[in-house]
């Protein structure tokens, strides 16, 4: 009898499981199945979708939308803004990524091992501004500064893969130029400092900035070759400052992304270890400055890009106020003459110094006055932090990042007996939300479905989504997804969004009332330093950590404060009132000193190699 029983249960075991797999073939196939017709009816719509069953269907969907238009205005005004559950529940959700990408980063990331070799060329360890001064001065060349860059460029890069596409033997040529002209002047390196304070230094520039002749195409696959047809605005200042472009380097697609890949040249890893993120969308910049196979670059931040890829790799980078810095010849631009409010292109060094020299050639004579030049007296200067928004919706910061602003507070206490307070501002725990809301209302900027012949208008998304779902795709996924979250948010009612701008301009005034023109703010980057590549797809609400400041309009500075136990960098974001960045600018010279600034990646190896 016990035998029967046995038998009669793997019967069924053997049964339950050829059902379940015949189920699971048979859904899958038809999910398949489903994409080709898809593709196919959306390919020949003409044939089986005539004008005038096309006219009835939209006057259906015409009067379905007003109708859930109606439901959601009447609803969404009661609740102006997401509550505290609903901000919980929204990092729940999204957390839930974890389970699935989190055993699979591990996986993807076993066989990047190999260290990045930390710089021994003594030039490499100068800044920007005593590498001028030696050139001016005749002590150094700039074609021997050029080529010890272009060397550690070769030499990094299979490493980082953070080129896209490099410009040495033209950059020689215009070094040995600059050479010859410094040979021949009479001028005095005063004056020379004057007119050309960059002169003969070798930089770097995030490929979606145009730089003439070069890769211009943003981390975009097309059929085509495009190069840039002139320099953008602060490509231009810095070569009349002396400067010379030795590469351009790689961005997520269209700088969509917190993590920097694309399908043209690929994934950009950190120096400081090959598993984890460069961050984004200044991956490419970053990473290279941070290999000290450049010495100073150009970015742009629209969500933060200016200051979490120069928090995961060790250096300084800065967002400054809005207008200061001229945003023509990048990609994407935008048609909305709100979008300089909120994007900005601006400088990335690996030293403090270079910092406000770089920030003073690139600025446009036409922008806000910003007293650069001003010294700054710390004594006198107000200090507050914040931990974060306290919207539940971004990670609290861990014991790294904890670690790195008790630091700062502490040495500001020590070194100055200035108090540190904690900056409280009412209702910050909307500017998740109010960040998200305004930064999606700016209108037409260039996408994946901008049509190329109306700029203002846009293509049809779904055969593009429908491509990405079946591997079809060579846009990013972050690109494709822009699209139908842009119209979500669009179709929101307006009477919402304008509750939300109430309570975003009290926040403004608040936070300018409290930083005024004497204070500085010191606010978290990121909750924890770099990650490993693509786990971003799961922690991607901590971008309220940047955007925040790109809402508020306001200049910040990124400066590292160490490393960890593990040898990551980790830092912190330095903020002002708007047309202050000489503070922020300022105590991130300050925290250089103190805490060191920039590290080499793999420091260990570079003593191993004196030892032996």
């Amino acid at each position: 009898m016990k035998k029967l029983i046995n038998f009669s249960l793997s019967c069924f075991n053997v049964g339950l499981n050829v059902i379940t797999r015949v189920f699971l073939i048979v859904l899958s196939a038809s999910v398949y199945q489903g994409f080709i017709i898809a593709e196919v009816l959306l390919n020949n719509s003409n044939v089986w979708y005539p004008k005038r069953l096309s006219d009835f269907v939209e006057s259906i969907q015409e009067n379905i939308s007003r109708i859930t238009f109606n439901i959601l205005q009447k609803s969404t005004t009661k609740v102006v803004m997401l509550n505290g559950f609903m901000r919980w529940f929204l990092r729940f959700l999204v957390s839930l990524l974890a389970i699935g990408v989190r055993p699979l980063t591990y996986l993807l990331n076993i066989k990047r091992n190999r260290k990045c070799p930390p710089p021994t060329n003594p030039l490499l360890f100068k800044s920007a501004t005593t590498l001028a001064m030696m050139i001016r001065n005749k002590q150094i060349t700039s074609e021997e500064v050029v080529t010890a860059y272009i060397e550690r460029c070769k030499e990094v890069n299979p490493y980082l893969n953070a080129i896209v596409e490099p410009r040495y033997d033209l950059a020689i040529k215009e070094a040995k130029c600059i050479d010859k002209m410094i040979a021949s002047n009479d001028r005095s390196t005063e004056e020379l400092a004057k007119e050309y304070p960059l002169l003969g230094i070798p930089m770097t520039v995030k490929e979606s900035i145009a730089v003439e002749g070069m890769s211009n195409d943003s981390g975009t696959v097309f059929p085509y070759r495009n190069p840039a047809k002139k320099d953008a605005d602060i490509v231009r200042r810095a070569r009349a400052a002396g400067a010379i472009p030795i590469a351009v380097t790689n961005t997520p697609q269209l700088c969509m992304n917190w993590e920097t890949y694309n399908s043209v040249t690929g994934l950009t890893m950190n120096p400081y270890d090959q598993r984890r993120t460069t961050g984004g969308s200044s991956g490419g910049e970053s990473a290279l400055i941070a290999s000290a196979a450049s010495i100073i670059g150009v970015g742009s931040d629209i969500a933060g890009s200016l200051r979490l890829p120069p928090m995961f790799n060790g250096i300084f980078g800065h967002k400054p106020t809005p207008k200061l810095v001229s945003i023509e010849g990048h990609v994407p631009d935008c048609l909305d003459p709100e979008f300089e409010e909120f994007f900005a292109l601006g400088p990335i060094t690996r030293y403090a110094e270079d910092l406000p020299l770089l920030l003073k050639v690139l600025r446009q004579p036409t922008g806000p006055d910003v007293p650069l030049d001003k010294p700054v007296d710390l004594t006198r200067l107000k200090f507050y932090y914040m931990e974060g928004d306290g919207s539940n919706v971004t990670d609290k910061i861990g014991s790294d990042v904890k670690m790195a602003m008790e630091k700062a507070k502490a040495y500001i206490k020590s070194t100055y007996n200035v108090e540190v307070k904690e900056l409280k501002i009412a209702n910050i725990e909307h500017m998740w939300e109010i960040s998200v809301r305004v930064l999606f209302n700016i209108q037409h900027v260039r996408n994946i479905y901008t049509d190329p012949e109306k700029r203002d208008q846009l293509i049809s998304m779904w055969p593009v989504v429908l491509k990405k779902m079946m591997g079809l795709s060579s846009h990013s996924l972050t690109c494709v997804a822009y699209g139908p979250a842009k119209k979500f948010f669009d179709a929101l009612p307006k009477n919402y969004y304008k509750k939300l701008l109430e309570v975003f301009e009290q926040i403004k005034a608040d936070f300018s009332e409290a930083l005024s023109d004497d204070a500085v703010l010191l606010f978290p980057t990121f909750p924890y330093p770099a990650h490993l590549h693509y786990r971003i797809f799961y922690r991607f609400l901590n971008f309220g950590y940047l955007t925040i400041f790109n809402a508020l309009g306001l200049p910040a500075t990124a400066c590292p404060i160490g490393l960890t136990d593990k040898g990551l960098p980790v830092g912190l974001q330095i903020v002002a009132n708007k047309c202050n960045d000489h503070l922020t600018l300022a105590v991130a010279r300050e925290f250089e000193k103190a805490f060191g600034g920039w590290t080499p990646p793999n420091k260990d190896l570079l003593n191993s190699i004196k030892t032996a």
